[in-house]
């Protein structure tokens, strides 16, 4: 099973550009891309900060770059956004029962989970004991399938502390790991936020997460308190969902470069 994972599109209204540049260009790539080389792919899921502001404008721009894709897609909701707006714009936008932007999609492969980090009034996250008694019921209810989460913040510190000031806040990510840790089919943990690619596991779980549609986070493992920005190329991952396995391969679909065919691999090269 092949799916697309993006993130933090950063939609403006339109004309706006952020940090000096318009994020639908980029997006508008990823589409066309997309659909020419992943048209066989399950669905795009992107983990939030689908607009900058939560602007009525921005989200009806994006839904209006995201309907030209060829497969379905899914939106994660991020500490940019505004959950009102959000499902204003987008009608199939769920929620669950208290109210937060949570869905649970069933696969061939296994359970999809997304989730709602955002705290309202800041850009850190945090689940609260309503999120929490909602994720163990859609776990158990899995009933030992494969479970992949997608969510915005990371639950753990990534080593850039201007952006780790901002994550999951402690003592929640802390609950997150010891309800993940009773459970033994939690596969993969998808998040968006960070604007870098980065990979690893937590607690036994992999996680990984990529570069965002426009401005993105330089690696910085110092400065506490700046955030540092640049225009690295954005990417998106295409994730390959085996048996045995989850493949991660980072595109940098905007790259330009010359291309050449480095030869057969059937046949010794000198």
């Amino acid at each position: 099973m092949k799916i697309i994972h993006l993130t933090d599109t950063h939609f403006g209204y339109t004309g706006q550009k952020i940090y000096q540049r318009s994020p639908q260009h980029a997006l508008t790539k990823a589409v066309e891309s997309i659909n020419r080389e992943h048209s066989d792919a399950e669905m795009v899921v992107i983990t939030g900060d689908l607009a900058h502001a939560g602007h009525p404008e921005a989200y009806t721009n994006l839904q209006s770059t995201l309907s030209k894709l060829d497969i379905p897609y899914h939106l994660v909701i991020g500490n940019h956004d505004h959950r009102p707006t959000l499902a204003e714009t987008f009608g199939n936008f769920e929620f669950d029962e208290n109210g937060f932007a949570q869905k649970v999609i069933q696969t061939e492969r296994g359970v999809f989970i997304l989730l709602d980090t955002v705290k309202e009034g800041t850009h850190a996250g945090t689940y609260c004991e309503q999120r929490f008694q909602w994720l163990k019921q859609q776990i158990d209810s899995a009933n030992g399938q494969p479970v992949y989460l997608f969510m915005h913040h990371a639950p753990f510190d990534t080593g850039i502390p201007a952006m780790d000031a901002i994550s999951l806040d402690k003592a929640h990510g802390e609950q997150l790991g010891n309800l993940l840790d009773q459970y033994s089919n939690i596969k993969h943990l998808f998040f968006g936020h960070y604007h870098r690619p980065i990979a690893g596991q937590w607690r036994g779980i992999a996680f990984s997460t990529l570069r965002s549609m426009n401005h993105q986070v330089r690696l910085d493992l110092n400065d506490e308190k700046m955030i540092q920005g640049n225009f690295e190329e954005p990417q998106y991952c295409v994730v390959l969902l085996e048996n045995d396995r989850t493949l991660i391969h980072y595109h940098d679909y905007m790259h330009e470069s010359e291309e050449f065919e480095i030869g057969s691999p059937f046949v010794a090269h000198i």
